[in-house]
């Protein structure tokens, strides 16, 4: 019988991007003439009490006090902090839905706005342990209820002692009172997520560190939106690149590394290659890349990238024959198509198939060397293990055949080790 689970998951920082207390400040505070240094106290606060170097009750006691805020600021902030989830949790209410009934939110935040946010991820308000404020009779915030374990510090130890929940326990946040929950002992595996926040206080003594929520999925076997966490895959930027590009990288979760001139030893561990104008890639540096996906060159690819190589290779080649203005920020953002959804549209030498989102499927990309049969041979393998096809985009140039499958149905190991085992098979990997 499988253990039971339990995801013990934190609000500010971790399910949304923000602190949801400071935001409350810049919203009731909009027109106070000494906003900013009111603003500026409460931050300080909040980064006090993260990291350890304050009671979270004082912390929680002196913010309350400065936000001089009622029910209407609370309602924009509620629409403001749904436009805020964190973009990991976004794309992953799969993983919400098939555990609504494992997974807690336990917070130091406050249900008024908790509750309405998480709800669409079909997180119940029974499973939301958070402070609750008090008001007076027109609606303005006077205080809380210091009865709340969750007010006090060790707040959120003392409520996982008091609900003796059973099984494995998990912890995702970014603040020292989640760690807390690690060194009493309650929960089996802290993880320190990263991707709003990363607090070196929490993230030394982190049991594992989790740059996204793809990443805890990835690490513990669990569905997610995406096959493989986008902060394993390095991205290798070679030479001067503008900043508006590695910016759409870096916003996507990618691992990068910047270096002058390409060398084998950086790149051949790369899953994506940027590579700025001028710069000279020779084929024995593509051929020791074996991970390598796609490379992105901000200008004329055909003189400085061997095309046929990566072709041959399995690697999506963008580039412009005829830069514009605009082209050096349309690069990266073709290459990051081509890892989310198998995009090859522009690609310099694949053949150009821009497949439709198709939602609940999983995704399948499988490039073959273009001879006759593998098609028919991929479609036997998925009706011997009874996959139905739900849609399928194929298209082949002189070197290679480029095939997109999408399906519904559930697979095996067995089925992803038979596709890869196809003959003529040049790269396989699962997009979702």
């Amino acid at each position: 019988m499988k253990t039971q689970q339990h995801f013990i998951i934190d609000f500010d920082s971790t399910f949304t991007q923000v602190e949801a207390l400071d935001e409350l400040a810049a919203i009731s505070l909009a027109k106070h003439p000494d906003r900013k240094k009111i603003y500026k106290k409460i931050e300080d606060y909040t980064n006090l009490a993260m990291e350890g170097k304050l009671s979270f009750d004082e912390s929680l006691e002196e913010r309350v006090k400065l936000l001089e805020a009622n029910k209407d600021h609370l309602k924009k902030l509620i629409a403001h902090l749904k436009k805020k989830v964190s973009k990991s949790f976004s794309r992953n209410k799969v993983f919400f839905k098939k555990h609504e009934k494992e997974v807690l939110i336990v917070s130091g935040g406050f249900k008024e706005f908790i509750i309405p946010v998480v709800k669409q991820y079909h997180i119940k308000k029974e499973n939301v342990y958070a402070n609750t404020f008090l008001f007076d009779g027109e609606g303005r915030i006077i205080g809380y209820n210091k009865s709340n374990p969750l007010s006090k510090e060790g707040g959120k130890v003392e409520l996982l002692k008091q609900l003796k929940l059973k099984g494995e326990l998990f912890g995702i946040g970014d603040g020292y009172s989640d760690f807390q929950l690690r060194e009493s002992g309650l929960i089996k595996k802290f993880f320190a997520f990263t991707e709003n926040i990363s607090r070196k206080s929490v993230t030394d003594k982190a049991d594992h560190i989790a740059p996204s929520l793809d990443e805890f999925l990835f690490v513990n076997k669990l569905p997610g939106a995406i096959s493989y966490p986008k902060n394993r895959i390095n991205c290798v930027i070679v030479g001067k690149v503008p900043q508006v590009c590695i910016n759409s990288l870096n916003e996507e979760g990618y691992t990068i590394h910047q270096t002058d001139k390409p060398e084998i030893e950086s790149i051949e561990t790369a899953g994506m290659l940027l590579i700025g104008k001028g710069v000279q890639l020779d084929d024995k540096i593509i051929k020791n890349a074996a991970r390598l996906k796609t490379i992105g060159y901000l200008g004329n690819s055909s003189k400085i990238v061997s095309e046929l190589t990566c072709t041959q290779m399995g690697i999506a080649v963008f580039s412009e024959k005829k830069p514009t203005a605009n082209s050096e920020s349309a690069i990266p953002k073709r290459m990051i198509d081509f890892i989310n959804s198998g995009s090859t549209h522009k690609s310099s030498n694949f053949p150009n198939i821009q497949p439709p989102a198709i939602n609940q499927t999983h995704r399948f990309i499988h490039i073959h060397k273009n001879v006759p049969g593998v098609i028919a041979h991929i479609n036997n393998i998925l009706a011997k293990h009874r996959i139905n096809i739900d849609s399928q985009f194929l298209l082949t140039n002189n070197t290679i055949g480029y095939v997109i499958i999408d399906v519904h149905a559930n697979y095996d190991a067995e089925l992803i080790k038979a596709l890869k085992k196809v003959e003529q098979t040049i790269q396989f990997r699962i997009l979702y």
